[in-house]
């Protein structure tokens, strides 16, 4: 059994192994046209849109597990984040699997499922030590922690586009199986509370009901919900969008880098803010101001239709941060009104809108693309314009709810 009594090793590094593993998830964009090219070619008809519910199973898995399995999170980290090891590193080689025998449900269950409850589990697993450890520095914690989810994709883009291209779809998903599961496995080791920490008996915050009956538990579920909505909207089209505006597959390449370098940085920049506001929430107004206002203005400019390219690079690079503050801000932002000791139970909740949203953005997003405009050259100009009046209108719902049901901080006792 490891002895160390460190916060960096024991909270931090052990975070950063667990979510820079799950975090590649968000590199779908990436993978599903390969998956799509590969079963086509191999005698399984099947369009694009229906592979991308493997992608909304997933993050609806994520959510849910989240929220169902937070009281063993809670209980016991090191099963959780075991749990989470083996589901995803399962759920890579099934996908891997699924896809070299045509098998499209397989896809769905291993890739969605299975790998979903990794996801949620190992999202979950780290937030509440990292909370305990820097317990002055909340937001950065969680921020650090958080970031490597989105730092993930920046650096898993290149690898996996190198995989594809040398050996393969299917042998990649193995390779990615075994590699984040050593990954995860190390950090499923490492992960302990601080040393003399024992949780209580009974936990704060009541029943399920009661809790979603909470006003500042409603505002931030739907505020979360919106901004991941959004973002996943816009996330999922982002390969689509740049070829719209003429960009190559190169340039393409490393611009989706970029954008999830900014989404990690959003992540640790806006939660590092938040610990020095007096109310977290602020965040929150920053965030879905800086969205409506750079929106309404690719809108206005018909930035899409009109190949502005620096102008909508620049949207997605502020979606994408901004879509990362929103993530990394809640634990803390909880905390704030609930307190520690249920916090992973809590958090766990409020992950239940990640699981909605997850349904809900891409798809929405798919269907507004597919049914609004003309596809020239296997592009969509004007529906991916739609798709941002309709994140216009999300934005603002968010905002309102920012500034009037959320209410300001909390003071709740910690022990």
């Amino acid at each position: 059994m490891i002895k160390i009594q460190n916060k960096w090793v024991r909270a931090a590094i052990p975070a950063l192994l667990l979510h820079c593993s799950i975090g590649t998830v968000y590199c779908w964009s990436l993978i599903s046209g390969t998956i799509v090219d590969y079963l086509n070619d191999h005698g399984t008809a099947v369009s694009k849109s229906t592979i991308e519910w493997a992608f909304s199973i997933a993050i609806f898995f994520l959510g849910m597990s989240a929220a169902f399995l937070g009281p063993m999170v809670e209980k016991n980290i090191h099963r959780s984040s075991l749990v989470a090891a083996v589901c995803f590193a399962v759920g890579l080689a099934g996908t891997g699997l699924s896809i070299y025998l045509c098998w499209v449900p397989g896809i769905f269950i291993f890739y969605g499922a299975i790998m979903g409850i990794g996801l949620g589990t190992g999202y979950l697993s780290p937030v509440k030590t990292l909370m305990l450890w820097f317990s002055d520095q909340k937001g950065l914690a969680t921020g650090l922690s958080i970031a490597g989810f989105g730092l993930a994709k920046m650096i898993a883009s290149p690898i996996m586009e190198f995989l594809q291209g040398s050996v393969g779809i299917v042998a990649m998903f193995y390779i990615l199986a075994v590699f984040y599961f050593i990954l995860m496995f190390i950090g499923h080791l490492l992960l302990a509370k601080p040393e003399g920490w024992v949780e209580p008996q009974e936990t704060q915050g009541g029943s399920v009901l009661d809790i979603f009956k909470n006003r500042a538990f409603l505002g931030i579920w739907i505020m979360f919900y919106i901004n991941i909505t959004c973002g996943l909207a816009l996330i999922s089209q982002e390969k689509s969008i740049y070829l719209a505006i003429g960009l190559g597959s190169g340039v393409i390449a490393v611009l989706c880098s970029v954008t999830a370098l900014f989404n990690a940085g959003g992540r640790l920049g806006f939660s590092t803010l938040g610990d020095h506001l007096k109310d977290r929430n602020t965040v929150y107004k920053i965030i879905f101001a800086l969205s409506i206002a750079l929106t309404a203005l690719v809108l206005v400019t018909g930035g899409i239709k009109n190949q502005y390219t620096v102008l909508v690079v620049l949207l997605l690079i502020v979606i994408n941060a901004c879509y990362g503050g929103g993530f990394s801000n809640v634990p803390a932002l909880l905390s704030d009104h609930f307190g520690m000791d249920a916090i992973s139970r809590i958090h766990g909740l409020c992950l239940s809108a990640w699981a909605m949203a997850g349904l809900t953005g891409n798809q929405i997003a798919t269907l507004i693309v597919n049914n609004t405009g003309e596809f020239v050259d296997g592009v969509n100009p004007v529906g991916y314009q739609n798709v941002l009046y309709f994140t216009l209108v999300m934005y603002i719902i968010a905002g309102l709810v920012c500034v009037f049901v959320v209410p300001k901080k909390s003071q709740v006792k910690e022990q």
